[in-house]
């Protein structure tokens, strides 16, 4: 690792090896030499000839570019790179170097973005496939979770105020959701991937025009012959000389949307954690404060929350740059593609993996979670309470009024004077209910103020993730790695 100069802290922290692989050097100019692979053969298979009638491009050229499509020469293209200042240029050179018999055919009537875009968007669908089993991975062991809580009840909050209970299987279920719509998002945004294919230096074909002598209908076989030899089933049907900047701003949108579903979670995690009721994975020897020794800090799940807020706002990169493009294409995208695309990946890479972490090691404290709503239970209790006090003869509306004056007094009770709850004893003690405080407490059943919680988790497991994740079941079984 180099101490003497700036590294990201998104390669050398936060995401995984594949990720950074995938938006590596390497898988660059491999990509550009496979785009070059996939025109050459392509003109020869549309038969283009020169003006003595004969194959321009051979077998034999086909062959040898193959032959070196994977060792690339990055000092000779560097060195060129040096001369001429342009890097697809320095590249052609370079395989050119190493393929004398095809050097004068490699990137023919292409320009500089048949290789930039087109690998641009190979990435970011092979990035996208990646983000797509990370997710239904998350999704997988939030399932799992859900189903073990299900019928555990907790204490609900609006406002983060004590609200009518529900089960811990049934708050994971409310994430699990969030990272379905995720998920639609993310397949949509796949299955509508194009590539930009080979269109010219404006997007008009035009030196496929001269290279063909203006045969129509070979030029329009072009674009999909190269599509299908690149994996994909289309390519974009107009364009400047690059694709839609605006298919950027779909992708980044999509993280920002995944990164926001977890930043969601993560702070709800954070929150229980403060309540110690659930706690993210603490090892053996990890230190939760260089001065505080007993600190069990949430560092994974607040590492989630600060880095989803940089993707969230890494989408706006893409956005303005989709906004300001003129005409037929400007460079003043590519600066901030280099940073905004890769590093939105990496950073959604990273938080993905740091929620299958936490989800994974996810501690429940049952007993800490009774406690809490026992606490607050007899205040939640009360309408229960009072329609058993009206089946005994008395007035509901009378008795609705004891309610609010006693549960006025309890609440002063525990906020001022630090007592615990009492308000069973209170009415109890109110001749008004003719309850006794052991028929008051036979009710306190925390199951009885969950609703169909238990039922909603299990039917939404069933019905809504069960068959995507049956579906899916040979990119499940993700552990995921965190560095530190």
């Amino acid at each position: 690792m180099a101490t003497d100069r700036y590294t990201s802290p998104l390669s050398e922290r936060y995401a995984s090896k594949e990720m950074q692989y995938i938006f590596s050097q390497d898988k660059k100019f491999r990509t550009w030499r496979q785009l070059w692979i996939a025109l050459a053969q392509t003109e020869m298979e549309l038969g283009l000839k020169n003006e003595d009638g004969e194959p321009v491009i051979t077998q034999e050229m086909i062959d040898e570019l193959k032959a070196h499509a994977d060792d690339i020469n990055y000092d000779v293209a560097k060195e060129r790179e040096r001369e001429v200042r342009h890097d697809v240029m320095s590249h052609v050179y370079a395989y050119g170097q190493q393929c004398p018999k095809a050097a004068g055919i490699i990137h023919l009537g292409a320009t500089s973005c048949y290789v930039g875009d087109n690998t641009d968007i190979i990435v970011m669908t092979e990035a996208l496939r990646l983000v797509r089993k990370k997710l239904l991975n998350v999704i997988s062991e939030l399932a799992r979770f859900a189903d073990a809580y299900k019928e555990l009840p907790t204490l609900a909050f609006t406002h983060f105020q004590p609200a009518q209970p529900t089960t811990v299987g049934k708050r994971a279920t409310l994430w699990i959701q969030e990272f379905l719509l995720d998920l639609e998002d993310v397949e949509h945004v796949l299955d509508s991937m194009k590539l930009l294919g080979s269109k010219g230096t404006t997007g008009t074909q035009a030196s496929f025009q001269e290279l063909f002598q203006g045969d129509q209908e070979t030029i329009d076989r072009i674009d999909p012959m190269i599509a299908q030899k690149m994996g994909f089933s289309y390519c974009y049907p107009v364009s400047g000389q690059t694709y839609s900047r605006k298919i950027d701003t779909r992708v980044a949108n999509v993280l920002a949307g995944i990164a926001a579903s977890a930043h969601k979670m993560s702070n709800d995690i954070r929150l229980l954690q403060h309540l110690k009721e659930v706690e993210e994975p603490f090892e053996k020897n990890q230190i939760g404060s260089s001065a505080m020794a007993y600190k069990r800090n949430p560092m994974r799940s607040e590492r989630i929350a600060s880095l989803a807020r940089y993707v969230m706002v890494d989408a706006l990169n893409p956005a303005i740059t989709s906004a300001t493009q003129w005409f037929e294409r400007t460079l003043d995208d590519s600066a901030n593609k280099r940073l905004s695309i890769p590093e939105g990946f990496l950073a959604v890479d990273g938080i993905l993996d740091l929620c299958l972490n936490v989800v994974d090691g996810l501690v429940v404290y049952e007993r800490v979670i009774t406690k809490h709503m026992m606490a607050e239970l007899p205040f939640m209790a009360t309408e229960n309470i009072m329609m058993d006090a009206v089946k005994k003869g008395g007035n509901r509306q009378e008795l609705h009024e004891r309610i609010r004056q006693l549960s006025m007094e309890a609440g002063e009770n525990v906020k001022k004077r630090g007592m615990e709850n009492n308000l069973l004893e209170l009415i109890a003690q109110d001749s008004a209910f003719h309850l006794t405080l052991e028929e008051l407490q036979a009710g306190m059943d925390p199951a009885r103020y969950v609703g169909r919680a238990p039922l909603q988790t299990e039917k939404f497991l069933k019905d809504a993730v069960a068959p995507i994740l049956e579906k899916n079941k040979e990119l499940l079984g993700v552990k995921a790695e965190i560095c530190v």
